[in-house]
């Protein structure tokens, strides 16, 4: 299963210049565990809704006070829709995140989360199964080529 599959398409993102109260308010009204954070409509880095409380706690300043550019994730890690599932699991787990945004040719396309894999656990358990129960049909390069003895 690819990423393109499983991405939510619809990405909430906020300026880097933007406070984190604005961001915060953001996350809640649509329901998100985090948004994009863009420089001039580039994403630039993320901020999650654990990044935004460690920020409300190391910084005891109010969150009106705290632009977003100051406690966002960045360098931002993402990946393609052509990648496998399996890929962007692995580079979450490599990186310790949580959300991935989907981008091609530095274009935001979505994004991909641990939730959303867990949602889809299903479906790519049973792709793989059947994926698996065909591998006496796979051809491999050797099958394909003959070589004639000299």
């Amino acid at each position: 299963m690819q990423v393109r599959e499983l991405a939510t398409e619809s990405v909430v993102t906020c300026d880097v210049d933007d406070s984190l109260a604005t961001a915060g308010r953001q996350m809640l009204e649509e329901h998100v565990g985090s948004v994009v954070v863009t420089r001039d409509g580039d994403p630039a880095g993320i901020l999650t809704e654990t990044d935004a409380l460690r920020a409300g706690v190391a910084t005891d300043r109010p969150f009106d006070d705290v632009a977003v550019h100051e406690v966002a994730s960045s360098p931002l890690e993402t990946v393609t829709p052509t990648a496998t599932v399996r890929e962007a699991v692995r580079q979450m787990q490599r990186h310790d995140v949580k959300h991935l945004p989907v981008v091609e040719q530095l274009e935001l396309r979505g994004i991909v989360t641990m939730s959303d894999v867990v949602f889809a656990y299903t479906d790519i358990v049973r792709e793989a199964r059947d994926a698996d129960s065909r591998r006496d049909r796979w051809e491999t390069d050797a099958d394909r080529w003959q070589f004639d003895d000299d």
